[in-house]
This record gives structure tokens, sequence and C-alpha cells, in this order.
């Protein structure tokens, strides 16, 4: 579920963790977005997928290329902060929490209709399924408050068993019902669909390639980023458009077009359940009309669980982006600090959880999948189209600026290279946008509303702190929040508040910056056995707290700290342990002063007696003694 917090963003995360995540969560959309766009798109469904997977390929280029360029969490928010300034950098951001607040209705929503396909009909049809979906919005953002761990490795799991279910059903479903002769009857041009509802599912059928948000925001937990973000990208690219190129069109030779008897056309694909159709649960119900013989039964069980949980697991995703969204919102003072403060006991951004997921179960109240459909579509294309507006901006205003990836397309314009992927791809994009807000009016209502909010409530704020719309004004805050485990590695800095060493966190700092780790500094403060372990020791505390202030203006974002309290003669143990919850590679510590009877202390024997990981021992020249670090036996 849920990510506790973690001590710093750590660079481990390769091509194929990096494409299973994302993955996960573009796969996962197929699950309704082939319902809602059938429901619009009827025979031309096939052709719909193809259009929207080829703007997502152009997107996709531009991620990559933005993403490689500056790898850090943000996605179309991050991008638009380079290329332009803070005040749309804020605008992309709120599309995306829009984005984000959707992904997390219209998962939820859909998870009891195949739970329902299974087990229970009436989960079906309104309004168990809104019960049930908003339960299931309020157990996830709980348990997201709670900061319950995730496992990547069951996420990663569940992203190989959806990738290779979908590859079986297309291979399956070509052998049992594909037909050609099918989808080409399937198909009145202008009048089924009409050219209205034609262009309106484009944009809809963009809601199954819209996760590629994901890899850029794991740009700084990725390893060599220049190059595995975009070969993860384009591993998702290939992948997706693969299943998505085909599985529409053996679903529409499983569930074809017809005529009805009024003279209207449709297809149990986009049919609502109250119509006998599957627009609830679409991938169920082509399984359903595909004849397996004995395995029918198992095959129906095994594809609906999976999908119910793979929106469960979207639906978490999806709330573990408002969480690290809004927590960087408020970092770079886009919201309010109450926002992004972090609960006192679980350490994470409690309230805006709850917000955003209040919002998410008033969203599924009305119980409209095709509202909620196109509310992602509108968030979506305004988030891409910002995202290719700024790299054809940043080509023009950073032409030199370090490339490690360059999307395909360019051309070279009065000195300017022109990515016209980027060109074509917020054109795309645009018009999208467009389509989606004239042609739906309580859309336009809801997602201009949204943004004209955002847009009220940004300025006020800024003035309020004396900053200006566009000034770019960073918190340093000591804790990061991510969607994967901590199982990272890190240094693990360790200094005494009474004697501050210099030569210590240097050492830290270019050990870190070998390995791209983050660096925790962990201030012991001892309180004396006559006193309680809680006692107030103002003075001691503050020094703790300047020493890792100055250690985060040192070592920037690589470093966290705390300091606790401990009786005489168990820091060594505290440090120990602290090294084995960070998964630490190293301990850095100075050399303290000769004792009786010791050369390094007490502490230091207990840590060198029971060293989890490497340990240096740092000589300051202050101290008489040799610069360098020297690494213990």
């Amino acid at each position: 579920m849920a990510q506790r917090r973690l001590h710093g963003l750590q660079r481990v995360l390769g091509v194929n963790a990096l494409f299973a995540t994302a993955y996960g969560n573009v796969g996962s959309s197929i699950y309704y977005a082939l319902g809602l766009v059938a429901s619009f798109a009827l025979g031309l469904t096939p052709l719909v997928f193809i259009i929207s997977g080829f703007l997502f390929y152009l997107v996709a280029s531009t991620y990559a290329e933005a993403t490689a360029m500056y790898p850090e969490a943000g996605g179309s928010s991050s991008f638009a902060r380079h290329a332009f300034n803070e005040f749309w950098s804020f605008f992309a951001a709120w599309a995306q929490m829009l984005n984000y607040t959707i992904t997390i209705a219209i998962s939820a929503f859909f998870v009891p209709h195949y739970i329902g396909g299974l087990f229970w009909e009436p989960l079906r049809s309104s309004p168990a399924d809104v019960i049930f979906g908003v339960g299931v919005v309020a157990v996830l953002s709980l348990v997201n408050v709670v900061g319950a761990k995730e496992s990547a490795g069951v996420n990663i799991l569940l992203a190989v068993l959806d990738f290779a279910t979908q590859l079986l059903l297309v291979l399956v479903g070509v052998i049992l019902v594909f037909s050609p002769q099918t989808l080409i009857d399937s198909v009145q041009f202008g009048i089924a669909p009409t050219w209205k509802d034609f262009f309106l599912a484009i944009p809809i059928g963009m809601i199954a390639y819209t996760g590629i948000e994901t890899i850029s925001n794991m740009a700084e937990e990725a390893k060599d980023e220049r190059t595995t973000i975009p070969k993860a990208i384009n591993r998702v690219v290939i992948a997706v458009f693969a299943i998505y190129a085909v599985l529409p069109a053996v679903a529409l030779s499983a569930l074809p077009v017809t005529k009805q008897p009024d003279g209207s056309y449709s297809t149990l694909l986009g049919l609502p359940e109250s119509q006998g159709g599957f627009a609830g649960d679409p991938i169920l119900g082509v399984v359903k009309q595909i004849d397996l013989g004995p395995l029918q039964g198992a095959a129906q069980i095994y594809v609906g669980l999976l999908a119910a949980t793979i929106l469960f697991i979207a639906t978490n995703a999806g709330i573990i982006g408002v969480s690290r969204l809004v927590y960087s919102m408020g970092v770079h003072r886009q919201v309010p600090d109450s926002l992004r403060r972090l609960h006192p006991r679980f350490g994470t951004p409690w309230i805006g959880i709850l917000i955003f997921g209040a919002i998410a179960c008033v969203a599924m109240i009305p119980g409209k999948a095709d509202f909620l459909g196109n509310m992602y579509a509108f968030g979506a294309m305004l988030s891409f189209t910002i995202a290719n507006l700024a790299v054809i901006q940043l080509r023009r205003s950073k032409p030199d600026a370090d490339r490690p990836y360059r999307g395909p397309g360019n051309l070279r314009v009065r000195g300017v290279d022109v990515p016209l992927f980027a060109v074509f791809g917020a054109l795309g994009t645009g018009l999208a946008f467009l389509v989606v807000t004239f042609l739906h009016v309580d859309v336009a209502a809801a997602g201009i509303g949204w943004l004209v909010v955002g847009c009220v409530f940004y300025p006020a704020f800024r003035r309020h702190h004396g900053l200006s719309l566009t000034q770019t004004v960073r918190v340093d805050m000591p804790v990061s929040l991510v969607a994967h485990e901590a199982e990272y590695d890190s240094v693990l800095l360790v200094l005494d508040p009474r004697a501050p060493s210099p030569g210590a966190l240097a050492t830290a700092v270019r050990m870190a910056a070998r390995r791209r780790r983050g660096i925790h500094l962990l201030v012991p403060i001892v309180v004396p056995a006559s006193s309680p372990i809680d006692a107030e020791m103002p003075e001691q505390e503050a020094a703790a707290q300047a020493m890792i202030e100055r250690a985060r203006l040192e070592g920037s974002r690589q470093v966290t700290g705390r300091w606790q309290k401990v009786r005489a003669g168990q820091a060594g143990r505290l440090i120990v342990d602290e090294a084995l919850q960070l998964r630490a590679r190293a301990i850095v510590m100075p050399l303290p002063p000769r004792q009786a009877g010791s050369v390094f202390g007490k502490t230091l024997e207990t840590v060198l007696a029971e060293r989890p990981c490497r340990v240096i021992i740092q000589t300051d020249p202050q101290d008489r003694r040799a610069a360098a670090g020297s690494p213990a036996r």
C-alpha cells in the first residue's frame, strides 16, 4: 500500500523496475477505457486506440527527453518550471492533481463491477457500485495516512501477470474469435459511429495510455537516469501499443456492433450493465464471449479477480500520487503548508490525502463512468500539452543544455532545433483537450471550474506570503515520499553536537555523490542518568538542530537528519540499529578524543564490534590528525 517516510530518494531502480511499475499503471486503464471508448466509437474502437496510441508515442518521446534532461519528480510540472516559470509549474501541477483525483475515482468505481460480474450482480449497478467504490477510496486513504508499506516486488509481479494475461487474451482471441469481416461490418461511417462521437472517443482513448507520468515521478530513484528512463519509456510504448492495437479488435469481434430495433447501433462492449452490456467490466465481458471449454469458469474468475486487484492497486497508486504531488507543491510554496504537513506519528501528508480522497469520492457519487472518463481526458490532455510546449520552449531557450536523449524527428529552423514530435504532440493533445471541453458541457463546467479555483487561489496564496507568481522558492525538508519500498542504501553520518566535524560531513558527501546515495545525519544527545530520558535539554537540542541545518546547506537535498536522546553508553547500539534500518552502505564518524583505557571510546568500539557495513573514521586537521578518512577493517 502506501509508503511510510524515507530518508531521501535513492537511485536504485533499473530499466526493468521502471518498466514494470509504469506498465502496471498504464495497463490498468484498459480495464475501463475499452468500454468507455466503445460506447462512443463503436466499430471504429480499434482505430481510435491506434490513433491515441500514436499520440501516446509522441507524448512519451516528450517525457523521455525532458525527464532525462531533468531527472526529478514532477512530470509536466517540473518541465514547465524549467521551461517557463513557477506559475506554469503550478498550473501543470494543478492539472495533474485533477488527473490523480479522477484516477482514484475511476479506478475505485470499476473495482465492484468486476467483482460483481463474478459473484454478486448488484455490485455492477448503482448505488452499490458507488458505495463500494467510495469504501475502497476511504479504506485506502486511511491506509495511506497510516503509511503501511507496499511491496515493490508484489507490484512488479502483478504488472508482469497483467501483461502476460493481456497478451494471452490477445493470442487466444485472435485464434478463436477474431474476424476481419465482423469488424468491417461493424462500421457505418458517419452513422455508427457519428463523426462527433468518433472524435470524442480519441481523447477518451488516451486514458488507456496516461500512466507515463509514473516513470517521470520515479526519475529521482532511477539508476543511470540518462539512459534507463528513455529505455523504460520506449519499452512501455512498445508493450502497450502491441497489446492495445489488437485487443480492441478481438473485443469487437467477440462483441460486435449490432443494429437495434429503433435504428440505433450499439455493442455490448459499451452498453451499461442495466442494458445487459459490459461497459463496467469490458475485459471480463470479452472472456465470457470466448468459448474456452472446461477452462471457461476458471478463466473468468482469474481475469475478473486480476482486473479487480489491478484496479485496486491503481486506486492506491493514485492516492500515493496525490500525497507525493501535494507534498511537492507544498515544498515549492504552491499550496499551504498544512496540505503537505506530515502526520506527527506516521510521517505522511495526511491532510492532503484525506482532502483529495474526499474529492474523489464526491466525483464518484453521480455514478457516471463516462463523466469520469472525460474528466480524466480533460486533465490529462492539458497536462500533456503543457509538457510538449515545455520541451519546445526548452529547445529554444536552452539550446546548448545537456540532453542525454533526443526524441525522434527534429528539424532545424532559423538556427533553432525544432522537436517535431513535441510540435505534433502538442497539436494532437491540444485539439483533443478542446474537443473534450467544447463537446461536453458538464466536463467543461467542472474542469474549467477546477482550473479557475486554482488560478484564483495561487496568486492570493503567493501574495499572502510575499512571493511573486513566477519566483521559484523551495523549502528544504528532511522527508521525501515515494511510491516504493524503502529498501535503499544510504550513508549514515554520525556527529556529536558538542564537536562539529566538517571533515566527516565532506567525506559523507563525497561518498554519496559517487553512487548517488543519500546521507542521513544522526546526532545522539546523551541524557544524564539523573534525568528522565525525555528531559528537556534546550541547548543540546538547539545545537543538534543547527548542526542538521548546516549539513543540509552543504549537502543540499541529499541530506536528511534527526537527533535522538540516549543514555550514556547506548549511542553505539543506536547507531548500529539506525544503520540496519537504513540499509546503510557506510557509517561515517569523527574520531573522538582519547579516553582512559580506550583509543576510540565506547561508542565507536560498539559500532566497530557490531558494524553492519563499512565504518569510516574521519580525522579533522584541527585535531592535528591526518585529514583523510581511514576505513575500518
